[in-house]
């Protein structure tokens, strides 16, 4: 059985240090939440050669960091699921490795917001008038806004 883990395992990390999924698609002008025109993602302003390669590397790091971290809480999940389904652990155990997920989910909202704030400080004060922190990545979109049966909550435009 762990064999079978380490293996699943290894081909997720190794998936994930290959794939170039991590990336999205353009803002294509998204709105802002109170219907002040479109804005965007910061690869999509108006940089400056020097802002280009800043931002460059803030994803790097960025990416490099979260991408620790999402192979830490797979590993945690399968762990978890391998206490849920055996049938001699303690509900203590359980919630031990519960609350490590959750820090690691922690960690990784931290990174994000560490992530927004470097990108933040790179931009001019009007490129800040045009950017979508939403839309440097899904997830973020999904903190701010929630999700529900029907998708994601949006903001009435007034």
């Amino acid at each position: 059985m762990k064999l079978k883990t380490t293996i699943l395992l290894s081909c997720f990390i190794l998936i994930l240090m290959t794939s170039s999924s991590f990336s999205q698609p353009p803002g294509m002008g998204m709105k802002k939440w109170r219907g002040e025109g479109p804005c965007w993602s910061a690869s999509e302003l108006n940089l400056s050669p020097e802002q280009k390669k800043s931002l460059a590397l803030i994803q790097q790091t960025y990416f490099r960091e979260a991408q620790l971290i999402r192979a830490q809480l797979f590993t945690k999940r399968l762990e978890l699921r391998e206490l849920l389904i055996h049938p001699t652990i303690r509900i203590e155990s359980i919630r031990a490795k519960y609350l490590e997920i959750i820090d690691l989910q922690s960690k990784q909202e931290e990174k994000a917001i560490e992530y927004l704030i470097k990108v933040k400080s790179l931009l001019t004060l009007e490129q800040l008038q045009s950017w979508c922190p939403e839309q440097e990545f899904p997830l973020f979109r999904q903190m701010m806004y929630g999700t529900g049966p029907l998708g994601p909550k949006r903001f009435r435009e007034e």
